[in-house]
């Protein structure tokens, strides 16, 4: 039985930025991911984007990763809101923040390229790659994991086990944790264009009676678009030819950045709100999707689940320092209890919003209007919104201060 302090199952974005940040702590961790590490889709006009709160950049700072990140990264200057067919509007600024910026677009693959770099080059990290979790059991002072190799039968044992396998968690449920999931009848369609206008590194966010709509600046002048349809509609738009949906997409979005241009490969997720009842349990931690999957108004879900790693390692680290077994429900639950404000307030602000902005009722158009107009002209309110959005609000991991474990 080959033996583990930690064994983190999912190897994505969140669970390889945890084990990079374990790393070099004496700690033994193993990563068990379906996906074999280096296989990633070639540079391209359709690569997918991933949007980084300033918060997220200063952990990839902590993990010693963002010079290598940024290479690839577009700064995100301002952040322009509005409400299509209604006068309000908010912007946002870096120089308010007196910061070089309020965020990154960075694509998806560098960010998967950089931590598998780090994680095959960093001690005490073992991928198990590709494996499947065929079942999990639990001891006094272990757990562990049966896994398919290669088609061969394994058992890794762990102090600790932590879900990082997304939204539909395999290890959330073998522990008989329950979620809460409410369907919002939206499907996010996702593609890249390149407008008439320079971006000017300026992302927007635009409230439509079907759903948001985001415009994010990349490199090569490109634009990142996350276009939330009612359900019903998502087939029918993924079957335009690019005229039609560019013609639908500018009547969505508006001219600001001149006609909408060079529509690439489109792909449609449907979108749900799931909340795992506990994030932790004796020997087990959840992390990112596999405890909260968000609607992408405000691009707040990968940033949540980057936070999580940033407090569950320094919860970690601390307690291996003082000799305490990190698998403990008294460590874990630290771990828990500083999250649990960050995980409600931002469920509860992006669930609000995706609500609020779909209502069909005429007057509140006039209400959300004013209430935009009124955030943009009280420096303080629009403040705590930027500090909330930037993943710099509450008590501060020091990964998310720039600062290494």
């Amino acid at each position: 039985m080959a033996r583990y302090d930690v064994i983190i199952v999912g190897g994505g974005m969140v669970g390889a930025s945890l084990a990079c940040a374990l790393s070099g702590q004496d700690l033994r961790i193993a990563i068990v991911e379906a996906v074999q590490p280096g296989v990633r889709e070639e540079p391209g006009y359709d690569e997918r984007a991933i949007a980084l709160a300033y918060g997220t950049k200063r952990i990839f700072s902590g993990l010693q990763l963002w010079d290598e990140l940024a290479v690839a990264a577009t700064p995100i200057h301002r952040i322009h809101i509005s409400d299509r067919g209604h006068f309000g509007m908010t912007r946002m600024d870096r120089t308010e923040e007196g910061l070089p910026a309020l965020g990154y677009v960075v694509p998806a693959r560098v960010i998967g390229q950089v931590l598998d770099d780090a994680v095959s080059r960093r001690e005490g990290i073992e991928y198990r790659c590709p494996a499947s979790v065929s079942a999990v059991s639990r001891t006094g002072d272990a757990v562990q994991v049966e896994i398919i190799q290669d088609g061969v039968p394994e058992t890794l044992s762990a102090r600790l086990l932590v879900a990082a396998d997304g939204v539909n968690s395999l290890i959330r449920k073998q522990f008989g944790i329950d979620s809460l999931e409410s369907d919002y009848g939206q499907t996010a369609i996702v593609t890249n264009i390149t407008p008439q206008l320079p971006h000017r590194n300026i992302a927007y966010e635009r409230f439509t009676d079907t759903g948001p709509l985001a415009l994010l600046p990349m490199t090569e002048q490109r634009c990142a678009v996350v276009w939330t349809v009612a359900s019903e509609q998502a087939d029918d738009i993924m079957a335009l030819d690019d005229d039609a949906f560019l013609a639908g997409l500018q009547e969505r979005f508006g001219y600001r950045l001149g006609r909408l241009q060079r529509p690439g490969r489109r792909q449609a997720w449907p979108l749900k709100l799931m909340q795992a009842a506990e994030s932790v349990r004796e020997r087990l931690a959840l992390v990112g999707n596999a405890a909260h999957t968000l609607h992408p108004i405000a691009g707040q879900g990968f940033n949540l689940g980057a936070r999580d790693i940033a407090v569950l390692a320094e919860v970690l680290v601390e307690a291996v320092r003082k000799g305490e077994d990190p698998g403990s429900l008294e460590v874990l639950n630290r771990y828990a209890e500083w999250r649990h404000a960050d995980h409600q307030g931002v469920t509860v602000f992006t669930d609000g919003l995706a609500r609020l902005f779909t209502m069909p009722i005429p007057a509140l158009g006039m209400v959300r209007s004013a209430g935009m107009l009124a955030l943009d002209l009280v420096p303080p309110a629009k403040r705590l919104l930027t500090r909330m959005t930037m993943g710099r609000a509450g008590k501060t991991p020091r990964l998310a201060r720039g600062l290494p474990l």
